[in-house]
């Protein structure tokens, strides 16, 4: 399994937010991007758990 990257994941969550407010965008991509959207931030979240567990982990 990848390392997730956290740094990498919120440079594509603003490329799919600038693709999704762009007119041009058609309605079949913004479905994509969002589902590729909600992956992403579900991997940022659990990224973020895991290293506020680890701090707490250090602090105790």
């Amino acid at each position: 399994m990848e390392k997730f990257d956290y740094a990498k994941a919120m440079e594509e969550l603003e490329q799919i937010a600038a693709k999704v407010e762009d007119p041009a965008t058609g309605l079949d991509d913004i479905e994509k991007y969002i589902k590729r959207s909600e992956e992403l931030i579900q991997g940022c979240r659990k990224y973020l758990r895991s290293a506020r567990e680890k701090i707490d982990t250090l602090n105790n």
